[in-house]
């Protein structure tokens, strides 16, 4: 009988909850021990969402925090660091918040949602008000905080009360730890209330980390690092680490080793070519990193069926704004040319400015290829140089992102291009093959690609087969549909006439091999020889034209069947 795995922990941010209920975990311990031996009063970690930055955070909190249970770190790489653990382990107050949901439409319902999250880090440390080493007014400053509409002073003293507060129950100076420190500023960029929440933030964050007398030390994490805001300015012991740097690389994401063991524990080391191509291919520092939510949840995926093929995780956690504004950006001469290299696999040399504010992120295109980078659209592809960092797109579900939009930008063209869309589908009815050639190819060349050289031909038909299904949805009397049962098989593409006058089958192939001609003919005797135009008898459709459409890069040869 084969022992009981371990839970994967999928949406657990919880290191103590993680280990108790005996979840796999990818031990990130050595987290600690680098913290611990670098000097910095105050630490930022930036990396892109889902990468384990909350559990980061919340494996710090359980190691520092006075009472905590020192078997969680049983087995783990910290626990053989005898020494931090003998000095570190269980000595200090902690003080812990995240400002993931800090959201809101206008700035009085954000302050009062960061007046809730200062309110909810009292809940834990009650025991402050009846504390004996506490003056009356030092409770009195405590209670003020457990109220949400809490007053301005209260709000912006919050931390620094706690930390002080702390630091006289203890004896010992605290630990702050403030997890997605950046997401109030970018939800009041898109808010509209962007200069009240920085004063806010600055404010909170003068008091809580520069003037702090009562601070061991701080660790925030988050995607940016908005510098330029003055937030950090007179941290003269601020340390930053981004996705560029290599101290603490390993520490966020899974490295392939770590991939490696996961997969062989749950028995799936035949799909780790697929979830390689899917989910590796982040450069943080020098390492090469998984994402681990695309990890976690992929392996869920293949417990309850181990055929199943990849899909798009991380996406679906968001709205993918600044690949939408990238790609809206893209819209002629060298820029064009750029974002079809990085569609081919390819990468584009830029500089990269890491201390942008959310104003700027925006402001320029070459803004843009920074924000991509440091939310992990874009990853380095090597070294840097005097010229800048070479990036590309890090694996097969970001350049889904990029061709989702990519597709969505080239649906809006084309909508305005009512004259050639016109011609084309005028072309198909009319059986005019060098027509549908001609308009198409136009279509291509105009077109940003995302084919992948690096997958299976019918990925690379599927591009193509796409657009078609696009362009053909302009008429509006046309019912197009699209893998459709008929004959022996499926149908790329059928399309027919609402009164029954017409019916058009179409064939997609790409020419792996250049040779568009024999491609073309290739799609239409798949055409005939699996009985695709069956369909239309069975409606009573009479006139059916048969196209094989071959295409390979920007162009394509279309070839038509006989009646």
């Amino acid at each position: 009988m084969s022992l009981k795995k371990k839970l994967l922990p999928i949406g657990t941010e919880f290191f103590d909850k993680l280990r108790k209920n005996n979840c796999y975990y990818v031990d990130k311990t050595r987290l600690i021990t680098e913290l611990l031996n670098s000097n910095a009063d105050v630490t930022l970690f930036t990396r892109p969402r889902r990468f384990g930055k909350t559990l980061a955070m919340t494996t710090l909190k359980c190691f520092f925090e006075i009472g905590t249970d020192p078997s969680l770190f049983e087995g783990l790489a910290i626990s053989r660091e005898r020494e931090l653990c003998e000095r570190h382990m269980g000595k200090y107050p902690v003080v812990f918040v995240s400002l993931k949901d800090v959201d809101a439409a206008n700035f009085t319902r954000a302050r009062e949602q960061m007046g809730s999250v200062i309110a909810r880090a009292t809940e834990r440390l009650d025991f402050l008000a009846r504390s004996e080493k506490l003056t009356d007014e030092d409770k009195d400053s405590f209670r003020a905080l457990r109220h949400y509409s809490m007053s301005e002073q209260a709000m912006t003293d919050g931390l620094w009360t706690l930390c002080r507060l702390l630091e006289k129950h203890y004896g010992r100076k605290t630990v702050l730890l403030i997890d997605e420190y950046d997401v109030p500023l970018q939800k009041a960029f898109y808010a509209g209330y962007y200069d009240e929440m920085v004063q806010l933030i600055r404010n909170m964050f003068a008091q809580a980390l520069k003037t702090n007398d009562s601070l061991e030390r701080a660790v925030l994490t988050g995607c940016l690092r908005i510098s330029k805001e003055s937030i950090f300015t007179g941290m003269n012991n601020l340390q930053v680490f981004t996705v560029a740097d290599s101290a603490f690389s390993g520490c966020f994401g899974f490295t392939d080793a770590e991939v490696r063991d996961l997969m062989d524990y749950y028995g799936l080391t035949g799909s780790y070519e697929s979830a390689k191509e899917w989910y590796d291919g982040y450069r943080f520092g020098e390492e090469e990193i998984y994402c681990p939510w695309d990890m976690v949840n992929y392996i869920y995926d293949l417990q309850f069926n181990p055929v199943d093929t990849p899909r798009n995780f991380w996406a679906n956690s968001s709205s993918n704004d600044a690949v939408r504004e990238f790609v809206r950006r893209m819209d002629a001469g060298s820029a064009r040319r750029e974002l079809q290299v990085l569609a081919d696999g390819g990468t584009v040399k830029k500089r990269i400015h890491q201390e942008l504010t959310y104003r700027e992120m925006y402001a320029t295109v070459e803004n843009l290829w920074s924000l991509l980078y440091m939310t992990g659209y874009l990853t380095s592809a090597g070294r840097p140089d005097e010229e800048g960092i070479p990036l590309t797109i890090p694996n097969r579900e970001i350049r889904a992102i990029f061709a989702d939009q990519i597709m969505e930008l080239f649906r809006e063209e084309t909508r305005n291009d009512g004259e050639s869309l016109k011609e084309l589908c005028g072309a198909f009815a009319a059986g005019d093959a060098a027509g549908v050639e001609k308009a198409f190819g136009g279509y291509l060349r105009r077109a940003i690609s995302i084919r992948d050289t690096s997958v299976r031909k019918a990925r690379k038909e599927s591009f193509y087969h796409g657009i078609l299904m696009g362009l053909l949805a302009y008429k509006a009397d046309w019912i197009v549909t699209s893998n459709r049962e008929s004959g022996d098989g499926y149908s790329d593409i059928l399309v027919e006439a609402e009164d029954g006058s017409l019916g058009i089958v179409i064939e997609v192939k790409y020419a792996e091999d250049s040779n568009l001609e024999s491609a073309a003919q290739a799609a239409l005797a798949q055409i005939e020889t699996r009985h695709y135009d069956e369909v239309f008898a069975d409606e009573g459709i009479e006139n059916v034209l048969k196209y094989g459409i071959a295409c390979y890069k920007k162009r394509c040869r279309v070839a038509i069947g006989d009646g």
